[in-house]
């Protein structure tokens, strides 16, 4: 942009007349002229990066926050849907507990196992773990006691009636207990065993 600047000048027979100048400025009113423009130009460029790092933050933070509503919806999903299967494996678990000895190496009975393992590894692979109760102290935040053994503090798991299981953090099921003291050691279970 050029700056028309009109300037007095004196013609030969010594009148004065206005002429229009497009020829620089004086040197110190360019100088500041210069400076104010460049503190201008580097405000306006500060202002434009500071907006372009907000904005890089924003999408960064809505990128995380959304990936992290996503897994949240993915965990209650698998939570629900393991929550209505696990009725299911605890019956094959207990079908396949029934068996006699002698039947455990039919086709059958070595098929029913193999759905089972199946079941299970597919179930890993969403997050699901069993408690371990047995041998535990008692945490009603984790347990469900039904029985205790009489005479007993109650104070620690001594049988599982079914099994509780955990997704990542989050309980599913609690596990279903009975409780009496702990076993002193090197005593005998009730098994009879070391």
């Amino acid at each position: 942009m050029t700056d028309w600047k009109q300037t007095p000048q004196q013609t030969m027979n010594g009148e004065s007349r206005q002429v229009r100048s497009d020829g620089p400025p004086d040197a110190a009113d360019g100088a500041s002229s210069d400076e104010a423009n460049i503190e201008s130009i580097l405000a306006e460029r500060d202002s434009y990066l500071d907006q372009l790092q907000r904005s890089r933050a924003d999408l960064a933070n809505f990128r995380r926050r959304t990936e992290q509503e996503r897994a949240q919806i993915r965990e209650i999903a698998n939570q629900s849907l393991v929550s209505q299967l696990l009725p299911v494996l605890d019956d094959l678990q207990r079908a396949l507990a029934a068996v006699p000895e002698s039947e455990r190496t039919t086709p059958l009975l070595q098929g029913l196992t193999l759905i089972e393992r199946k079941f299970w590894s597919v179930l890993e692979r969403v997050g699901v773990t069993p408690l371990d109760a047995e041998g535990k102290a008692f945490d009603p935040a984790l347990h469900e006691a039904v029985e205790s053994v009489p005479g007993s503090a109650a104070n620690t798991v001594v049988g599982v009636y079914q099994t509780g299981y955990r997704i990542g953090q989050t309980l599913l099921r609690p596990a279903i207990v009975k409780l009496g003291d702990a076993p002193a050691d090197g005593a005998t279970d009730p098994a009879g065993q070391q």
